[in-house]
């Protein structure tokens, strides 16, 4: 069992920026988290500042991962061609995570994801945690697939 954690801008500066909007652990916390709590599956976290360099790792996705989370950062709220990627991809199950609540947010632009409708469901604001829930979803999704 194979998942991928698709980042997008901006998200390398985890721990680092805004930590009052994002928080302060680093990638290696999560890193940390997921092997901890999920021994058998493989995770695979991949980060890039660039749409297309994001939506190839996308396509590519198909043929190697079970599920994928993504953390598109602001590309998640004008980026129609990552959300034709992701819906490309079907019936690999995507989820969305925010590390904030996006709803909560001080921009009205960060309010609405045109990713989210190309996922099967979206976590935000719970922070690196939401991460964990997003892998327990994919497993319980894939299971449900295979029963």
């Amino acid at each position: 069992m194979s998942i991928l954690i698709l980042n997008g801008p901006n998200l390398n500066l985890q721990g680092i920026r805004q930590p009052e909007v994002y928080g302060t652990n680093k990638w290696q916390d999560l890193d940390k988290l997921l092997l901890d709590r999920f021994p058998n599956i493989i995770i695979d976290r991949f980060q890039s500042n660039h749409e297309g360099i994001l939506l190839d790792k996308i396509q590519s996705a198909i043929t190697d991962y079970q599920g994928i989370i993504v953390n598109l950062g602001a590309l998640s709220h004008y980026s129609y061609a990552l959300a034709d990627g992701i819906r490309s991809i079907s019936p690999i199950p995507v989820i969305e995570v925010h590390l904030s609540n996006i709803y909560a947010r001080e921009e009205s632009f960060r309010h609405h994801s045109v990713i989210a409708p190309a996922c099967v469901g979206s976590i935000c604001g719970f922070g690196l945690y939401g991460y964990v829930l997003a892998v327990e979803t994919i497993l319980q999704l894939l299971k449900k697939q295979n029963n």
